[in-house]
């Protein structure tokens, strides 16, 4: 197995589910509701809904960075903001969540290894390859997969 294979099968655990550590991401979105999503139970902290988007965007990010273009996110892109808080819009946001997830596991998975220690587009510094950038995904979607537990308990 190559190893951008296994750092898929890491990105695919932590959102999907079969992860070591307990829940996934969309095990832990199982339930949740728009009303729940888009509440602010903690005064000045992002909603759930808001750290979907957020997630669905940096999953994106990497995807494009993965094509060649340096990326780097406004803070509108980077948290977009909840216009329409109805159930069919959450439905929607969960669906491209999951979209934009397959597609960078899909693209992970047929990377070749030898791409992984080249440099990532718009970044700098020796350790800014494609095999730090996409543990750091792994490790994002798990951060925010916590904060997200919080928020859904809240």
């Amino acid at each position: 197995m190559s190893e951008a294979v296994r750092i898929a099968d890491q990105l695919r655990r932590a959102f999907d589910g079969d992860a070591w550590h307990g829940d996934s991401v969309l095990q832990i979105l199982e339930g949740v509701t728009a009303a729940r999503a888009a509440a602010r139970p903690i005064k000045h902290a992002h909603s759930i809904w808001e750290l979907v988007l957020h997630i669905a965007a940096w999953d994106g990010a990497v995807l494009r960075r993965m094509g060649g273009v340096a990326v780097s996110l406004s803070a509108k892109k980077n948290f977009p903001p909840v216009k329409d808080a109805s159930e069919a819009a959450w439905r929607k946001a969960l669906a491209e969540v999951r979209r934009v997830h397959e597609e960078l596991v899909a693209a992970v998975a047929v990377l070749p290894d030898s791409r992984l220690y080249e440099m990532v587009p718009g970044k700098q510094g020796a350790h800014y390859n494609f095999y730090y950038m996409l543990h750091g995904v792994v490790q994002h979607e798990l951060y925010h997969a916590g904060q997200i537990a919080l928020l859904k308990k809240m």
